[in-house]
Formats: C-alpha cells, sequence, structure tokens
C-alpha cells in the first residue's frame, strides 16, 4: 500500500486545491465559482475590524485583536496585491479562469477565536498552544473561520487567501473551489528554520522576509545563530567592544531594537524567534575585544583545534569567564525573555585540545574536562532559568560529554545516525536538524518529543 502521506499529495495533486500549501488535514472542495472584492465584511468575535493597511503597533504587549487584525490585512494583501494568475497549474491554452460575475461573491468573514489567549501564546514552549483551525465557505459566500487560539486564527488566514487567484481580465479575485471545508493542525509543535547571522551577515529586511515565508507555511520557529567565531554582531551595551570589535563593520551589527523588532515581527506571524550564543566553543571573537577569556583563538593548524578557522573556546576554568558571561546575560537575557520561551547556549564540536593550551587546565582528558564542562553549563543554565527562559543546547553535550541536564532543556540534535532516538529514550526533550538534510537554511522539522 502507498503510505498516506503519498495518496493526500496524489489525491491533492488532480484537484483544484493545488495551490494550497502546506496540504490541509482534512479538505473538501466543490467547484461553484465566487469572487472577492476589499468591501467585504469581517468580523473578528462578533465585532467588526478594518482589514486593510493595518500594522500591528511595536510592543511587548501582544493583543489577540491586533494580532489578527493584522493577519486579516496581510490576507487581503496576499489576495488582491500578489496578482497571481495560476497558468502553471492548468494545461497550456486553457480556458481554465471563469467568467466575470462579481455578484457570486465572498458576503462575509466572520472569525471566532473560541479560547483565550495568554502570554504563552505569544511565545509559547512546545506544545502551549493549539493552533488548529477550520475553515468554511458556504456556496453563497459566508466565510466562517474557527480556532482557539489567535495563532490558529493566523493559519486558517494564510489558507484562506491561498484559495483565490487573480484573473487575467483585470483586477479580479476569484476560488472556484466553493464550497469549502478544512479542518487543520500542525503535525510537529516544533516547525524551524535556522539562520545563520554570525557567518553570513543578514540584513534586517532578510531576516523579516524569513519571518514572512515561514509564516506562509505555518512554520513557528525561528532559530537565530546570531554570534560565532566568524564575527558578533549583536550589540551589548553593557559590553560595547563585543560588536565594535567583532563584526564585519560597524555597519553589520543587530541594535537592541532591531532585535526587539525582529521577536515583534516574528510573533505577529505566529513564529517565535530562538536567540542563540553558542559556547563554550564557536565564541573565539571575544578575544578581539576582552582578553583572558578565550583559548586556542585563530591556532593553526586548525583542524586539531576546531571543526572550521578560527578556532577559539572559552577558558572555562577562568573566574572572569563567568563574570563576563554574568554581565551578558545580565544584559540580554531580559531583553529577550519578553518575546520568547527559550534560549540557546550552543554547544557543539567542542574540541578537547583547546585546553591543552589554556593556562587554567593544560588538559585534554574527558575526566579533568567533563566536570568542569558540567560547571559552566549548570552556571549559564541557572542564568537562563532564572529569566523564565528554557534553554536550549546542541546534542555533544550530550552524547560526547555526557553532562546532566535539566528535564526543561531541549537538545538539539544536528548529526544524524540514531542520535535522536537515543536521546529520546534518555529522556530528553529533542528537535532534529540532520545536518544530512542539509540545504541552504537548516530545517528543523521534527517533534519536541
Amino acid at each position: 500500500m502507498l503510505p498516506k502521506a503519498i495518496i493526500a499529495i496524489a489525491a491533492l495533486a488532480f484537484s483544484p486545491a493545488n495551490a494550497l500549501w502546506p496540504i490541509p488535514q482534512k479538505i473538501s472542495t466543490g467547484d461553484s465559482v465566487l469572487f472577492i472584492d476589499q468591501a467585504v465584511r469581517v468580523t473578528y468575535n462578533g465585532v467588526p475590524i478594518i482589514p486593510i493597511g493595518y500594522n500591528p503597533p511595536a510592543s511587548s504587549n501582544f493583543d489577540s485583536r491586533q494580532i489578527v487584525q493584522g493577519a486579516v490585512s496581510r490576507a487581503f494583501q496576499n489576495i488582491f496585491s500578489t496578482n497571481y494568475v495560476p497558468w502553471k497549474l492548468h494545461p497550456r491554452n486553457s480556458n481554465f479562469e471563469p467568467k466575470v460575475a462579481p455578484q457570486n461573491r465572498i458576503q462575509s468573514i466572520s472569525i471566532q477565536q473560541t479560547g483565550k489567549d495568554t502570554s504563552k501564546t505569544f511565545k509559547p514552549r512546545a506544545g502551549d498552544v493549539d493552533e488548529s483551525y477550520s475553515l468554511t465557505i458556504s456556496k453563497n459566500g459566508q466565510v466562517n473561520i474557527s480556532a482557539k487560539s489567535s495563532t490558529g486564527v493566523l493559519h486558517a488566514l494564510e489558507t484562506f487567501s491561498q484559495l483565490f487567484y487573480k484573473h487575467s481580465a483585470g483586477p479580479f479575485y476569484y476560488t472556484t473551489q466553493a464550497p469549502v471545508s478544512i479542518t487543520d493542525a500542525p503535525k510537529y509543535p516544533h516547525r524551524g528554520i535556522m539562520l545563520d547571522l554570525a557567518r553570513n551577515y543578514q540584513t534586517i529586511d532578510d531576516i523579516k522576509r524569513t519571518i514572512d515565508a515561514m509564516s506562509w507555511n505555518k512554520l513557528n520557529r525561528l532559530h537565530l545563530h546570531i554570534t560565532d567565531s566568524q564575527s558578533w554582531p549583536l550589540v551589548i551595551p553593557a559590553l560595547p567592544k563585543l560588536s565594535q570589535a567583532g563584526a564585519y563593520h560597524p555597519s553589520l551589527v543587530y541594535t537592541p531594537a532591531d532585535l526587539a523588532g525582529i521577536f515583534q515581527y516574528g510573533i505577529n506571524r505566529g513564529v517565535e524567534v530562538i536567540t542563540e550564543i553558542d559556547m563554550p566553543g564557536h565564541i573565539g571573537v571575544i578575544e578581539l575585544a576582552y582578553s583572558d577569556l578565550i583559548v586556542a583563538y585563530e591556532e593553526m593548524p586548525y583542524q586539531y583545534y576546531c571543526a572550521e578557522p578560527p578556532c577559539g573556546a572559552f577558558s572555562i576554568n577562568n573566574t572572569k569567564v563567568y563574570s563576563f558571561l554574568d554581565t551578558l546575560f545580565d544584559d540580554l537575557l531580559p531583553r529577550v525573555a519578553p518575546y520568547s520561551a527559550y534560549f540557546h547556549t550552543g554547544g557543539d564540536e567542542l574540541n578537547a585540545n583547546d585546553s591543552m593550551l589554556d593556562s587554567h587546565i593544560k588538559s585534554n582528558e574527558t575526566s579533568v574536562l567533563q566536570p568542569l564542562l558540567q560547571k559552566f553549563i549548570n552556571f549559564a543554565h541557572s542564568k537562563v532559568r532564572a529569566a523564565g527562559l528554557s534553554p536550549f543546547v546542541w546534542e555533544e553535550m550530550v552524547t560526547t560529554w555526557n553532562l546532566t541536564l535539566g528535564s526543561d532543556t531541549v537538545v538539539q540534535s544536528w548529526l544524524g545516525g540514531d542520535a535522536v532516538k537515543n536521546l529520546a529514550e534518555s529522556g530528553h526533550k529533542v528537535i532534529d536538524t540532520d545536518y544530512n538534510f542539509y540545504v541552504s537554511l537548516y530545517f528543523e522539522n521534527r517533534d519536541i518529543m
């Protein structure tokens, strides 16, 4: 037998609903035509909302109505400004477009949110939010959207916008699929992408464009690998030399306002941003700003000290490192906490040979390094938790160093093989970012188990 997913994809390919993505869990469509115009009446929990040109205000205090109103505005923007005529979805030179008959039109859009959003809705841990929704369009043009959370409403409006095309004859927008009935929910609570902003600086507009694309695909976690040995573009006001010395150029930085804007932009589109400061390896660039914290910076031949130059790791038995982390976390974490439930402390590819060059250690023996690393992670994660966040780490903290982690810690597996299975079976929360499936971004497309 063919797997159910293949059958569903095949069925959708031969149905009119071939522009919906991701494929809804349940869908039925008809063959009646309905047009839509910008004068359609939209209500949210019975109260009219303005559907055109609304942008939610910049704030860390999120309001469900404002988020939904922004989503309606974007859905209308998608329908009325994208101007997509579906030539490629039909045979060449076919007569697929309906006759223009705007009297057959969408009459109203009623949005009902049946549950109440909480602070967890806007900075959720995996599984905190019910993202399900239902969407119906009657043959006579009545649209009903129902969801327990505003996040579900966002997904429903995205699906709704994908049902409509522009008519090549002019400014007319239509669906050929009424009546429509869709019930949908994501399969996994964590559906993410990782952007490496340290090795390859991306503009704020680039990051926001990525968030837009994620919202179109109903992805919900953007992981920003924001520092590494290559550069430190993140402005930390309490440690100004980090970005002054560590950024590729003074203009290639992310200010506190930039970071807050990225968080806010994501939340308004159902995307939670997870920030990563990779440590204790992948952090050699600090040597350019603050001396006596880093060992093995730019050591050669690099393959003895790191996977990719420039090398450099924290001197994990150095009290100055702990003082530095106090200052770093006390500045950064209170600015992350209003917007995210997680903070990533890295932990991949730490090379034991770095500590051979460390005057505070002078050993690469696991028996020496493991307790020091445990102390380091305990300290870092205590700061993360004190800020109300849950820690993320890369898998080597468990699979290589056998560290004991808190039950709230998410282990990010990336090396493939049986690691995800083994980590999950040993009781860890796990996501899979298998590098074997690397394209141009890392896709974090597995459940938190």
